[in-house]
């Protein structure tokens, strides 16, 4: 299949880059054979979402034309540098050489329907449902031992940034800076032993959501919400000590001023001095 191609007068900004517009109005952009588009959601937000071999010209494209999900943008200059550092990432894994074997190989999440080989010893496997990488007994001895995992398997999801630290050399830049992130925000106390570096706050998800757990561990959290039809304006929570969770774990109801409710990255805390504690008619199936 030709890759598609972008409408008449559209020069690329960048060798290879063009932007445009859909027949929707949505900025769009192509690099190579992916396409990309800048696409409304609610509250004024935008996200960048993903296409690929789309055959007709760019001002024929549509925001149906996109399934691939990749974050939010904050404006069209981000996404015109989203794009750029995507064309990077593109020349780099070329000049990289990977190469694409088929395998039916067995790996921990089934078997095997295709492998990249990054290098001897280091090669990633997808399969129905999911994938990793599988490193060779050699290359696994140079993962950092609180890293390591003794098969030799790192799933895609977050351990494959093990073998990107490991191995940089075999990744790109984008790549690099990616598996950084995802090193920080998973692993943070590894990080800090292998690097030297300790992280502040905002830099390791993980990291955070223990500083939030320790601070607020006597707080009331909210486990379940529902808006309140018999409290007009409120939302009926139900928080426990901690916002743990399990057999025997207190819980109490609060009322929470609708306008109010808004859930931060690791939970809801109640204000006891100003949430009402609640003991009246619930909207919650089965409560009593």
């Amino acid at each position: 299949m030709n890759a598609p191609s972008p409408a008449p007068g559209e020069a690329p900004e960048t060798p290879g880059i063009f932007f445009g517009r859909s027949a929707d109005g949505l900025l769009v952009a192509l690099v190579g054979e992916t396409a990309f588009a800048m696409a409304p959601a609610r509250d004024g937000r935008h996200y960048l979402v993903t296409g690929w071999r789309i055959s007709r010209p760019m001002g024929a494209w549509t925001r149906g034309d996109f399934y691939g999900h990749s974050g939010e943008l904050a404006d069209e200059t981000a996404f015109r540098s989203a794009v750029l550092e995507n064309a990077e990432h593109q020349r780099e894994r070329r000049i990289l050489g990977r190469v694409e074997v088929h395998s039916r190989d067995r790996t921990p999440w089934g078997a095997s329907q295709g492998v990249t080989v990054y290098a001897e010893g280091v090669t990633a496997h997808s399969t129905a449902g999911h994938g990793g990488f599988k490193l060779s007994a050699e290359r696994n001895r140079k993962v950092h031992p609180l890293l390591r995992s003794k098969s030799g398997w790192y799933e895609e999801d977050a351990e494959w940034a093990i073998v990107a630290i490991t191995f940089p050399h075999l990744f790109t830049a984008f790549e690099r800076r990616c598996a950084e992130k995802t090193l920080k925000n998973s692993w943070p106390d590894a990080w800090e032993t292998i690097f030297g570096a300790i992280l502040t706050p905002g830099e390791s998800y993980e990291k955070d959501r223990r500083a939030f757990e320790q601070a607020h561990a006597r707080d009331w959290i909210v486990v379940s919400a529902i808006t309140s039809r018999h409290a007009p304006g409120f939302v009926e929570t139900v928080a426990t000590p901690g916002g743990k969770r399990g057999p025997g774990t207190e819980e109490r109801r609060f009322l929470v001023p609708s306008d109010e409710y808004q859930v931060g990255r690791f939970g809801f805390v109640i204000d006891e001095a100003r949430h009402q504690l609640y003991g009246g008619p619930s909207d919650f199936v089965g409560w009593r």
